[in-house]
């Protein structure tokens, strides 16, 4: 699930901080749909927090303690209520039904095993209201880029950290085709401090063709597929899947 990862909250919203057409999506969406709102994988909060200030009730769930503090401090830095809430998103229970409910920026690849998936999606598919959608986005893999992951240590990008200065981030992939796993090793480094963080990331890929079926045997039905945030339709060639659920 990545827990180790996710323990330096905030070093990772200085390295993906968040903002862009995602969050214009996701509000756009929580807005059409109206009501309650609930983010599963929420992280620090960056995709919800912007819905909760559009006046949405809302709520967080996320397996890291870390994420999740960070998220409640950011939330109220900005005057903003939201429900924090720590959870597994591959079998909680809330004990009310939302009429959003979404997944954000590759969180449902921590779940490796099409169980965890499935159970994940009738999690899901129990918290919805009536006329509620499920919607959430995932990479659409490319075979190329996964052969390519070769264990060996590449330059990933860079960023300033206010404490250190600037943070170089190295990654090192392979792919492990039969649990369709990419098992990355990310390492932090200053000039001061090289390594100063070494940490695993595992992400499954799930390809076209399965993700309908793991759908419908969380009781859920894809209703449309797009490629990107604008909303061109899924093809081939499409860098993510963004998908719009609904109740089978």
């Amino acid at each position: 699930m990545g827990e180790a990862f996710y323990s330096h909250a905030r070093l990772y919203d200085l390295m993906f901080p968040g903002g862009g057409p995602a969050v214009g999506f996701y509000r756009a969406e929580a807005d059409r749909q109206g009501g309650r709102v609930l983010e599963l994988g929420c992280g620090t909060g960056n995709k919800l927090i912007p819905i909760a200030s559009d006046g949405h009730p809302c709520a967080g769930l996320d397996l890291s303690p870390e994420m999740l503090a960070e998220a409640r401090r950011k939330a109220d830095e900005r005057g903003v209520a939201v429900e924090w809430r720590w959870g597994d998103m591959r079998a909680f229970d809330l004990g009310r039904t939302y009429d959003f409910v979404f997944i954000a920026a590759n969180s449902l690849l921590h779940l490796h095993e099409a169980d965890d998936l499935v159970s994940c999606f009738r999690s899901v598919r129990r918290h919805l209201a009536p006329g509620a959608r499920f919607v959430f986005d995932v990479f659409n893999p490319n075979v190329h880029l996964l052969a390519a992951a070769d264990g060996v240590r590449r330059a990933r990008e860079s960023f300033v950290d206010p404490e250190r200065g600037a943070v170089t981030v190295d990654v090192a992939d392979t792919y492990d085709a039969s649990a369709q796993v990419t098992r990355g090793t990310w390492h932090l480094s200053t000039d001061a401090e090289p390594d100063f963080v070494v940490t695993p990331l595992e992400i499954r890929s799930i390809f076209p063709q399965e993700l309908p079926l793991l759908l419908s045997l969380g009781g859920l039905r894809l209703v449309e597929r797009f490629g990107d945030w604008s909303g061109r339709p899924f093809a081939g060639d499409a860098p993510i899947q963004l998908c719009v659920c609904e109740p089978a």
